[in-house]
């Protein structure tokens, strides 16, 4: 059973929390995803086995958190994320984001630039909402999420579609990382595959050009899908949480 975080902002967040060494490994889900993914669960194993720090949580409206997901939003979500980290870990951390989860470790990075020691993005989607949703709707689209409040997407992970809220992209243009300035003071290490159906080769390229730091790498896995889930694909990522948590501690 998970345990629970009060936010300031009234919202019940489940957490499983893992003691052991720090730097802590904070991982962080995908849009619409639960903290029992099979890179959660990987991750908190391989943790327990080094005695390391670890931390899976839900975002409110998401897996066994409160709210309604449907209400939710970019900056509801990393508020989410700020309160976990800065509450339930000790001392630095290293934060571990998949897809929507690598845009908000940026947003982490950014305000909480002195907890941060380390990045790892798994096929990061950055300012997704404006980017992907947004810009790929069609006029009718735009026009009934407009007057409706919301506009229905198919959905490639479930039979039911996705349903995008105009809160969802109008907050997402208040939370955009690929418009200004990006500095890493840590060092972060990206993720992608190249047979990513929902984040294109470009938007990895994209986010390498855009960030500054001393130490940001991105790694290219040819035929990798979103997931990012196979053995292989979960080996890397293990070992670049060791490489970044090899120059944490150095």
């Amino acid at each position: 059973m998970p345990e629970y975080l009060d936010t300031a902002q009234g919202r019940r967040i489940a957490y499983h929390s893992t003691p052991g060494k720090a730097p802590a490994v904070v991982f962080l889900g995908g849009f619409r995803s639960d903290m029992e993914g099979t890179k959660a669960l990987h991750l908190e194993a391989w943790a327990r086995a080094q005695g390391r720090a670890f931390l899976r949580f839900d975002y409110s409206g998401h897996g066994q958190s409160s709210g309604d997901f449907l209400k939710g939003c970019i900056g509801d979500w990393a508020e989410d994320a700020g309160e976990a980290v800065t509450r339930l870990t000790e001392g630095p951390v290293v934060l571990v984001g998949s897809s929507m989860g690598g845009w908000i470790t940026l947003l982490l990075a950014r305000k909480l630039q002195d907890k941060i020691c380390g990045i790892v993005g798994i096929a990061s989607a950055p300012d997704f909402t404006e980017d992907s949703m947004w810009n790929g709707f069609s006029d009718a689209q735009r026009q009934t999420l407009q007057s409706a409040g919301q506009v229905a997407l198919p959905s490639d992970y479930s039979d039911e579609p996705y349903i995008i809220t105009r809160r969802l992209i109008e907050d997402g243009r208040q939370n955009l990382v690929l418009r200004t300035p990006l500095p890493l003071s840590c060092p972060a290490r990206f993720l992608q595959g190249t047979a990513d159906a929902d984040v294109e080769v470009s938007v990895a390229l994209r986010l390498l050009d855009h960030v500054t730091g001393d130490d940001v790498r991105l790694t290219l896995v040819k035929d990798a899908d979103h997931r990012f889930s196979t053995p292989a694909c979960l080996a890397l990522i293990l070992d670049n949480v060791t490489n970044v948590l090899a120059g944490a501690v150095a």
